[in-house]
């Protein structure tokens, strides 16, 4: 008796697809770019930018060298991405902020200085800055990737401050240029100093006594009226930077779960 034809299992459409049944390597494609921004920004960090190379991030990040090239075409892209990915929504976060705040200006302002250390000068990401001052005269490009995306936009985040607290009548006037750089240095400074400089120095500085006592400096400099007289109110529960920071988290956690 001749045999039938073996018949050909049909999978149905609706019949989901097991984890198995997808290759790891088309599971994980979305998020290698990621995986290797994160790669390069400590190594970045680490070694600075002339010493980082694109198969040492490859290596970091569990791929070959040639997958770095498919989505990166350079080590300078690499690491304007990395910028991009890091800095750059601490900024835009900050903008909304300014935008949507409802408190005194001296208030806001303590927001953004307290906002700065925690979601940069307290991380691994303020090796960036250290990075691009240590050699920005041997790499201008990057030097001048970084002024336009990070320290243009810092000045005009700090200048709309000093603008929305003289429309108030809190702060007195004065000019954004250079009042924007003497908010920011010491706030460089802070962030070079817990890098750099604090290991072989026979003093410390406590992050949360020097942003109090640079809040003070620059209040009594920058208020007027009212707002010189009355005291600054105590922090009442979590502040705002502290929510933008966990809510960045969840988006970044909720994106790595999406690509699994």
């Amino acid at each position: 008796m001749p045999r039938s034809p073996r018949k050909t299992p049909v999978k149905s459409p609706a019949e989901p697809h097991k984890e198995a049944d997808v290759p790891r390597w088309s599971r994980r494609k979305a998020a290698r770019p990621q995986e290797l921004v994160a790669a390069a920004l400590d190594l970045f960090v680490e070694r600075g930018y002339a010493a980082t190379r694109l198969e040492d991030v490859a290596a970091a990040a569990g791929v070959s060298k040639g997958t770095v090239y498919l989505y990166f075409a350079n080590k300078e892209e690499l690491f304007k991405s990395v910028v991009r990915a890091n800095l750059v929504p601490a900024l835009s976060r900050g903008t909304e902020l300014v935008d949507r705040y409802e408190g005194s200006t001296p208030e806001l302002l303590r927001e953004l200085l307290r906002g700065w250390w925690g979601l940069i000068g307290a991380t691994p990401v303020a090796g960036l800055t250290k990075l691009i001052m240590a050699e920005s005269a041997n790499f201008p490009d990057i030097a001048r990737f970084y002024n336009q995306e990070v320290m243009v936009p810092g000045d005009e985040l700090f200048a709309r401050v000093l603008a929305r607290g003289v429309a108030r009548g809190e702060f007195r006037p004065m000019p954004a240029n250079p009042t924007t750089t003497l908010i920011c240095a010491p706030l460089v400074f802070l962030m070079l100093w817990q890098r750099a400089l604090r290991a072989t120095s026979e003093k410390d500085l406590d992050p949360e006594v020097f942003l109090d006592q640079l809040l003070d400096t620059l209040l009594f400099g920058l208020t007027t009226g009212e707002a010189r007289e009355r005291p600054l109110p105590p922090q009442q529960g979590p502040y705002v930077w502290e929510r933008i920071r966990d809510e960045m988290l969840a988006q970044g956690a909720g994106g790595e779960a999406s690509e699994e």
